[in-house]
C-alpha cells in the first residue's frame, strides 16, 4: 500500500464525491481514497496534510499547527463515521463504540457563543476558540454534521460508490450510484468486459 506523499497528484484525487459539498462529514469520511492498482491517498496522512485539509474547510487556522495526536484522533473519528455510513446504508445497528466516539465529539466544544465587550463597538458574541481547543472545535463541527445528516432528510441517499475498489460515500441523485465520472466509467468498462467474457464462454 502506498502512501499519500507517494501517490498524491492532482490527477489522483477524484474530485468531490456528490454531497461532499453539501455535508462536511461525507468529504471528511471520504479524505481515506482507495484507488485502481492497489494505491491508497489519505488526505489526513501527516499533520502538515490534515493542517492543509482543516485549513481548507475553514476548521484551523493555516498556523494551527497540528500535531501527529491531533491527526491521530481525527482518523479515529473519521473511522467510526465511516462504520456508522455503513451501518446505515446496509440497515444495521451501529456499533456502540462508533456511537459513544461521535457523541464524545459532540461534547467537546461549547455550543454558545460568549458575551464579549470591545472597548470601541460594544457587546458582541462570539464562540471561543483558543489554539489549544481547535482540534475539539473540529471534531466537534465534524461529529454534528455527520449526525445531521443521518438524522437528516438526506440519510436515505446515502450510499458507497458502486465502482470497485472505490470506498467513497456520496448522496445518491436518481439512479447514479458513482462518486465521479471516473468510477462511473470504471464500473461500465468493467460490465462490457463481464458481458464480453460471458458471451465467448456460452
Amino acid at each position: 500500500m502506498r502512501t499519500m506523499s507517494e501517490t498524491l497528484t492532482t490527477e489522483s484525487v477524484p474530485p468531490p464525491a456528490p454531497g461532499a459539498e453539501e455535508y462536511l462529514a461525507l468529504d471528511f469520511a471520504n479524505s481515506a481514497i482507495a484507488l485502481p492498482g492497489g494505491q491508497f491517498i489519505d488526505l489526513l496522512g501527516t499533520p502538515e496534510a490534515t493542517n492543509q485539509w482543516l485549513t481548507a474547510r475553514d476548521l484551523a487556522p493555516a498556523d494551527a499547527g497540528v500535531q501527529e495526536m491531533c491527526t491521530t484522533q481525527l482518523r479515529s473519528l473519521r473511522e467510526h463515521l465511516k462504520s456508522l455510513f455503513a451501518a446505515r446504508v446496509a440497515g444495521l445497528p451501529a456499533l456502540p463504540t462508533a456511537l459513544s466516539a461521535v457523541n464524545d465529539a459532540l461534547s467537546r466544544a461549547p455550543t454558545a457563543a460568549l458575551l464579549h465587550w470591545d472597548e470601541k463597538n460594544g457587546p458582541y458574541r462570539a464562540a471561543p476558540c483558543p489554539t489549544t481547543e481547535i482540534l475539539d472545535r473540529a471534531l466537534a463541527t465534524l461529529a454534528a454534521n455527520a449526525a445531521d445528516l443521518l438524522t437528516g432528510p438526506d440519510a436515505d441517499r446515502l450510499t458507497t460508490c458502486g465502482s470497485t475498489p472505490c470506498n467513497r460515500y456520496l448522496l445518491r441523485h436518481g439512479r447514479r450510484h458513482w462518486c465521479s465520472t471516473r468510477c462511473g466509467d470504471r464500473a461500465r468498462a468493467a460490465r462490457a468486459y463481464a458481458r464480453r467474457t460471458q458471451s465467448k464462454s456460452d
